[in-house]
């Protein structure tokens, strides 16, 4: 399932900045801290992977039993 979103620029007299924003359930679903830094890496010209540099641990792992 897909989320559409928009790229923005923000032009001023010497830099521009390039915005893409999260929806708020992608953001929830990640579990993202606020000020968490975050790697982008290029795949190709149609991919882009974001990559945590702290992952939090996933509810899905089985635990094991203790003894």
């Amino acid at each position: 399932m897909g989320f559409p979103t928009k790229v923005q620029l923000i032009k001023r007299k010497q830099s521009e900045q390039w915005y893409i924003n999260f929806p708020a359930q992608v953001a929830q679903a990640m579990e993202f801290e606020r000020g968490e830094t975050v790697e982008w890496v290029i795949e190709d010209k149609s991919q882009m992977v974001l990559k945590r540099r702290n992952t939090p641990p996933s509810a899905l792992k089985k635990t094991q039993p203790e003894d």
